[in-house]
């Protein structure tokens, strides 16, 4: 029997929606090679242009996420890969666990207090301060957390990105300016302060700088759950 199919069904297709998702990221990673600006980093743009897309096409975020699925699995394969040359560096990373471990710790402790404080100096209410607390941490323990203090995870999701992006972009010119040369330190701020995203800006420095981001990146996620209630208790 016939079936009938419009142009809607293919434009909210997976294969057009993940299409258009890789177009798009290829373009945006083409334009920063090009314009390495800040405010063209891929991620951002790709973020950008996606939005646009999909409300001048109206297509929801539930119809755009179940398309993309395919996008999800092979984020989280490669998020696994990220273990690879942790395994690699393992040796060196266990020689430098009390830095590592002084490093999560400050670092998230920080991450909390340098989101909340300039909420709060601007007046913003409880729950938006709450939804930046988690700013350093990878989306998915950000949202959790957010919402479980209170927080508006979208607006934390929004947050954590821009962190992400801001840390890739702008820690490497900090941490070569303020002379951090070592290549556990390196990675490991990156990975603290910036995620995944800070994490895969790491790996391209090297394979030890990017096993120490992973690391960061782990135990900051889980420090920052943890820790991030009392936190709030006190600041707020």
């Amino acid at each position: 029997m016939p079936t009938d199919f419009s142009l809607v069904d293919l434009v909210e297709g997976p294969v057009f929606l993940t299409g258009l998702s890789c177009l798009v990221w290829w373009a945006a990673k083409a334009l920063h090679r090009r314009i390495p600006f800040a405010l063209l980093h891929p991620v951002l743009t790709s973020i950008a242009v996606l939005i646009a897309v999909l409300v001048l096409a109206e297509i929801d975020y539930d119809t755009y996420r179940d398309g993309t699925a395919i996008i999800d699995l092979l984020l989280g394969v490669s998020v696994v890969a990220l273990g690879l040359p942790l395994y690699r560096r393992i040796a060196v990373l266990r020689r430098n666990m009390a830095g590592v471990a002084t490093g999560v710790v400050f670092g998230g402790l920080v991450g909390i207090v340098s989101a909340v404080v300039p909420f709060l100096l601007m007046g913003a209410d409880a729950a938006s301060a709450v939804s930046a607390a988690p700013s350093s941490v990878t989306t998915p323990i950000a949202v959790v957390a957010s919402e479980m203090s209170g927080g508006i995870p979208a607006l934390t999701a929004a947050v954590v990105v821009i962190t992400g992006i801001m840390g890739a972009v702008v820690g490497p010119i900090v941490l070569r300016l303020i002379g951090v040369t070592n290549p556990v330190a390196f990675g490991l701020a990156l990975g603290t302060a910036a995620h995944g995203i800070g994490t895969a800006r790491a790996l391209q420095e090297g394979e030890l700088q990017g096993a120490s981001a992973s690391v960061g990146l782990c135990l900051n996620g889980l420090f920052t759950a943890m820790i991030m209630p009392l936190v709030l208790a006190l600041l707020l």
